[in-house]
């Protein structure tokens, strides 16, 4: 982790959704076990699915299918899970402690607020309707109307920080995997990394990609807005 003498400050927020705003394993656990067990699979466990997210829909399908299983296969799993996914409760999914609440102070703190995702837009769209409804000025996940690859491809922070009006010197992006701090560099953002997640902190380090600040709750974040300095 990089040491700064000062604490720097910044306008713009983006942000990783699962793992980072909200909690949602339970719900994918559920979601892809029934889709399994709906194609004669066998289930994963928790800890299983865990490691399969952060990558994509069809990453974690296909970790998830058993070895062996064709690509065409995999591709029917996945398209039966991301068609069922807005048709699940996910009454499981709930955003982290202090979330809303830094969320709001950001705001209040005239910040602007994205949210890039490697989930797939639709379901991206529809658990932050459900789950963090108003909060966030842009919200985007894989593929969608602008066709967005998963990070750590650019290409889709760089189109979210350009719609928040912002430059990637003012942005912070926030997220619990090594491929968020990827894409933050990739991006010449401000790279912050939450302990709270589906990764350990080792992970950063592990994987090469530590990032500028390493935090274990949200209201640190909300430190280096503007207005808190």
């Amino acid at each position: 982790m990089a040491e700064t003498t000062s604490q720097p400050s910044f306008d713009t927020f983006i942000f990783d959704l699962d793992g980072t705003l909200l909690d949602t394993l339970d719900d994918l656990v559920v979601l892809t076990n029934d889709v399994l067990a709906a194609s004669g699979m066998p289930p994963r466990t928790r800890e299983e699915i865990n490691s399969y997210v952060g990558n994509g829909a069809l990453a974690l399908i296909r970790q998830a299918v058993p070895a062996g299983t064709s690509d065409e296969e995999a591709e029917q799993v996945r398209q039966r899970w991301t068609s069922l996914y807005g048709d699940y409760p996910n009454d499981l999914t709930h955003p982290y402690e202090g979330v809303e609440s830094m969320l709001a102070d950001l705001r209040a703190a005239g910040c602007k607020l994205g949210i890039l995702s490697n989930k797939f837009d639709g379901g991206v769209q529809f658990i932050v309707k459900k789950c963090l409804d108003g909060m966030a000025d842009a919200v985007h996940g894989e593929g969608g109307p602008q066709n967005f690859p998963r990070k750590p491809d650019p290409t889709g922070l760089l189109a979210t920080i350009e719609e928040l009006g912002s430059t990637p010197a003012r942005t912070a992006y926030v997220g619990d995997s090594p491929g968020d701090i990827h894409v933050a560099r990739n991006v010449g953002c401000y790279a912050i990394g939450v302990t709270w997640g589906y990764h350990e902190p080792g992970d950063f380090a592990a994987e090469g990609w530590e990032p500028d600040l390493l935090v274990d709750h949200p209201a640190q974040i909300t430190a280096l807005a503007p207005e808190a300095q």
